[in-house]
C-alpha cells in the first residue's frame, strides 16, 4: 500500500536517524573524556577508619603519617608542641598532593609553590583558601577520622 501524502520525507527520516546517531556518540566520548580528566571528581568519602592507631599516635614530633582519603592523600600530623591534626593532604588551589616541610614547618605545594603553615593556613602562593581539617576519634581500638560535623556510628556486632 503507498501512502500518497506523508508528514516526513525519507530525507528527514535518514537526517534525523543520522543527527540522533552523531549526537549520542559525541555525548558518550565528552563523558568519557571527562571522567578521564577527573577520575576522583565526587568519590570523597566522609569519614575513614584507619586500624593501626598505634602507627598514627606514635609519631614522633613534627612528622606525618599520611593515610588513604578515598582517592586523596590524608595526613596525620603531630606538631612540635605535640598536638595531633588530621587533614587533607591536597591543596585548595588544584588539588595537588602537599609535602611537609619539618626543617620550615610548613606545608608546600610543588605545583605552584603554595605554602601553608603548621595549623593549614595558606600564607603564601596561590591557594585561595586554607587545608580542610579533619576530626579524629578513638573507638572500640580504631581511629575515625571524619570531615567537621559528621556523626560516625560503628555498626554493633
Amino acid at each position: 500500500m503507498k501512502i500518497n501524502y506523508s508528514l516526513i520525507t525519507r530525507r528527514t527520516f535518514l537526517n534525523t536517524l543520522l543527527g540522533g546517531w552523531l549526537l549520542a556518540f559525541l555525548s558518550g566520548s565528552f563523558l568519557a573524556l571527562f571522567k578521564f580528566a577527573f577520575p576522583t571528581l565526587g568519590k570523597e568519602p566522609d569519614f575513614v577508619i584507619l586500624k593501626n592507631v598505634d602507627d598514627y599516635m606514635n609519631i614522633p614530633p613534627n612528622s606525618i603519617k599520611p593515610f588513604a582519603w578515598g582517592g586523596k592523600l590524608g595526613i596525620f600530623f603531630k606538631r612540635a608542641d605535640g598536638a595531633l591534626v588530621a587533614l587533607k593532604g591536597v591543596c585548595s588551589h588544584m588539588e595537588c598532593n602537599i609535602a611537609y616541610k619539618p626543617e620550615e614547618r610548613k606545608f608546600y605545594c610543588p605545583c605552584h609553590k603554595g605554602w601553608f603553615d603548621e595549623t593549614g593556613k595558606n600564607i603564601k602562593g596561590p591557594p585561595p583558601k586554607p587545608l580542610e581539617i579533619f576530626e579524629y576519634t578513638l573507638e572500640e581500638g580504631k581511629l575515625i577520622v571524619a570531615r567537621k560535623g559528621v556523626k560516625v556510628e560503628l555498626p554493633k556486632a
